[in-house]
């Protein structure tokens, strides 16, 4: 591949496969809507199987249930969607709370949704797409993956290793024209964030502006994406500055919200949406 430029075999969305997963609300459900504007032919992939053939039913497309943890399952919907020539990797979950309060159950669930959902399905869908000689996959992670957030400590953990695992993967991918975006949304107006305060300092987004950032990755192919854009050099900035004045800034910016949500009832109601699905549902 060339030196300059993305070099990379380009992939004409008209007709691309594309398989989303936890597309069946928010980032996901707006990622496939724009993908199938685009004349892709898209598969929404969801644990919450009403949600997927709810989203898949409104674009024409195909529905899947899918647990992201389980590679047998990821196994079973890439033999039955076929082809795919672009993966994103979006499903996840985001606990808050005090890091000695969260369990291990929680805990597991957010890196083994968060990390191995990532793994398992760049490895069920990576071996065809270096088989064809073309392919992209969009891992979603998050500025979480950047910056660390008190009342986030697991989260972030398996943001940082999403950022990590997309960066190497894409080295090890690239000579054969495959390519690894990592896309990483400050807050977002999805469920994944209810009950906590945004904006107030925080930059927040709506799902339609990380839908965009993942589609033009296809063209622009890089490495790394913030949403906002504007976001993308903060880790350096925090990195440079002197911790009191980090300290300050984050005091301003009330940096600690994710430990105390301003509407209880509304984010527990998404907490147990996530100890639901724990193996032993504590």
């Amino acid at each position: 591949m060339s030196i300059f430029g993305s070099g990379y075999p380009a992939i004409d969305l008209k007709g691309a496969r594309v398989l989303i997963t936890g597309a069946g609300r928010g980032i996901g459900q707006c990622t496939a809507e724009l993908f199938a504007s685009k004349g892709a032919e898209v598969g929404i992939a969801d644990v919450d199987t009403a949600a997927a053939q709810s989203a898949a039913a409104a674009l024409g497309a195909k529905a899947f249930d899918l647990d992201v943890r389980n590679r047998e399952q990821w196994d079973q919907v890439v033999a039955d969607f076929g082809r795919v020539d672009i993966l994103v990797n979006n499903a996840g979950v985001m606990p808050a709370g005090a890091f000695l309060d969260e369990s291990d159950a929680v805990g597991r669930a957010a890196m083994d949704i968060n990390v191995w959902g990532l793994i398992h399905g760049m490895r069920a869908t990576v071996p065809g797409m270096i088989e064809r000689g073309h392919g992209h996959v969009v891992n979603v992670a998050s500025l979480a993956g950047k910056i660390p957030v008190p009342g986030l400590a697991v989260y972030n953990a398996s943001k940082f290793a999403a950022v990590g695992l997309s960066a190497a993967t894409r080295l090890e991918f690239a000579e054969y024209g495959v390519s690894v975006s990592c896309v990483m949304p400050s807050a977002v107006r999805t469920r994944l964030s209810s009950g906590l305060t945004l904006g107030n300092g925080m930059p927040t987004v709506d799902p339609e502006d990380v839908a965009a950032a993942i589609v033009n990755t296809v063209r622009t192919r890089r490495a790394e994406v913030a949403v906002p854009n504007y976001l993308g050099p903060i880790d350096v900035a925090l990195a440079a500055a002197p911790e009191p004045a980090v300290r300050l800034v984050r005091r301003l910016f009330n940096g600690d919200r994710a430990l105390h949500p301003s509407d209880t009832r509304t984010r527990e109601a998404y907490e147990s949406q996530i100890r639901a699905i724990t193996d032993d549902g504590k």
